[in-house]
C-alpha cells in the first residue's frame, strides 16, 4: 500500500523524468541525426533509443547503489558526479567532432566506399551508447537516495522503476516522431553531407551543454 510520502515521490520522479529528458538535447538529438544520416530503420532507431535510455539510468542506479552501500554523503556524491559529467560532455563534443570530420571527407569522396570509414560508422552506435552510460542521470541519485535512507527499499524501487520508464518513454517519443518526420522529407542533393550535419549537430549539442548546462 502506498503512503502520501511514497505517492508524492513517485509523482515528483516522474515530472522530473519528463522535464530532464525534453530539456537535455543530449538525450535525443544525437539519436535523430544517427538515424538520419546512418539510415537506420524505425525499429533499429527505437532500440539503440531504448538501450542508449537504459545505460544512462543504469549509471545512475549503480551509482546511487554505490553510495547507500558505502555510505557515501551527497557531496562526495556530487564531487564525484562532476568530473563523470565533465567527462561524458567532453566525450560527445569529441565524438560530434569525429563524425563531422568523417562526414566532410566522405562528402569529398561523393560516394566512394572506404573499408576503414565503414567500420567506424558502424561503432557509432557502441559510442553513443558508451557516452550515455558515462553520463548518469544526475537527478534520479538524490530521488533514489532518500526513500533509501529513510529504509523505504519498496519506494526507491518505485522511484527508480517510474524515473526510468518515463525518461526511456520520453527519449522514444521524441526521437521516433523526429525521425518519421525527417523521413517524410525528399532526398536532394545534399544528402551527402547529411553526415556532417549530424557531426555539427553533436558537437553544438555537446558545447550547449558544456556552456549553457543544458
Amino acid at each position: 500500500m502506498f503512503t502520501y510520502e511514497s505517492v508524492i515521490l513517485i509523482v515528483t520522479a516522474a515530472s522530473i523524468a519528463l522535464i530532464h529528458t525534453l530539456t537535455g538535447p543530449d538525450h535525443y538529438l544525437p539519436l535523430i541525426v544517427l538515424s538520419r544520416s546512418e539510415k537506420w530503420s524505425i525499429s533499429k532507431t527505437g532500440w539503440l533509443t531504448a538501450f542508449c535510455g537504459i545505460g544512462h539510468i543504469l549509471s545512475a542506479v549503480l551509482l546511487g547503489i554505490a553510495a547507500v552501500s558505502l555510505g557515501l554523503a551527497i557531496t562526495k556524491l556530487q564531487s564525484l558526479e562532476y568530473f563523470r559529467n565533465v567527462f561524458s560532455t567532453w566525450a560527445l563534443i569529441a565524438f560530434g567532432f569525429l563524425y563531422f570530420a568523417y562526414g566532410l571527407r566522405r562528402a569529398r569522396k561523393s560516394f566512394q566506399s572506404d573499408c576503414s570509414n565503414e567500420k567506424a560508422v558502424q561503432c557509432s552506435p557502441w559510442v553513443l551508447f558508451s557516452i550515455f552510460l558515462l553520463g548518469p542521470c544526475d537527478p534520479l541519485i538524490p530521488l533514489m537516495l532518500y526513500p533509501a535512507a529513510r529504509g523505504n527499499l519498496i519506494g526507491t524501487a518505485w522511484v527508480t522503476a517510474v524515473f526510468a520508464g518515463v525518461t526511456i518513454l520520453t527519449m522514444l517519443s521524441v526521437v521516433l516522431v523526429s525521425v518519421f518526420g525527417l523521413i517524410q522529407i525528399p532526398k536532394n542533393s545534399l544528402a551527402r553531407y547529411s553526415h556532417v550535419f549530424a557531426g555539427a549537430v553533436i558537437f553544438f549539442c555537446g558545447i550547449t551543454i558544456k556552456f549553457f548546462g543544458l
